[in-house]
């Protein structure tokens, strides 16, 4: 019996403090909770968040790469100092213009039709599209994409928020 309580308090510990360590290697999260945007929860969609820093000193956190775009549109007075993404995998910031994307594919995207997923290794972003499809694209070819799909992903999204909300409305007695 004595064994079993031992062993239940000690998984605890370590869940709490595995939980812990997690957030705290990545304090973008802790600094931006949600999608100003969007509202997401970037900690919920850690594989898909971004992180721009601008020269000012200030800085925004996305949950995707759409949102990302939102942003760089409305902030043309400020230099972006670092763009960093959420490696698909190992949801660590990398640098975006340095990571391997892809584009499309059947694993559903954050906030658009068209996914696109950063990688920090090529061997991954390949092994991704070996096994959900799309292509291997730069940071230049993302954010090309993102803007050509802002007008329909745009819609898409409120379209679902008005279905979200009507059925809501109707679940209410």
């Amino acid at each position: 019996m004595k064994r079993r309580i031992l062993c239940g308090v000690l998984a605890a510990l370590f869940l709490l403090t595995g939980v812990a360590v997690y957030a705290e290697t990545m304090p973008d999260i802790q600094a931006h909770k949600n999608c100003k945007y969007c509202g997401m929860d970037r900690e919920k969609f850690a594989h898909s968040r971004m992180l721009t820093e601008y020269d000012d000193g200030s800085s925004f956190g996305s949950c995707s790469i759409h949102c990302t775009a939102i942003d760089l549109a409305q902030t043309f007075d400020k230099q972006p100092k670092a763009i960093m993404a959420a490696d698909y995998n190992q949801k660590n910031l990398i640098d975006a213009e340095k990571a391997y994307w892809v584009i499309g594919g059947k694993k559903p995207g954050v906030m658009t039709k068209t996914a696109k997923w950063a990688f920090a290794d090529k061997k991954d972003a390949e092994a991704f599209i070996k096994e959900n499809g799309g292509k291997l694209a730069n940071f230049e070819d993302a954010m090309k994409t993102t803007y050509e799909d802002m007008y329909n992903d745009t819609k898409m999204i409120r379209e679902k928020r008005a279905k979200m909300k009507a059925m809501h409305k109707g679940s209410k007695p």
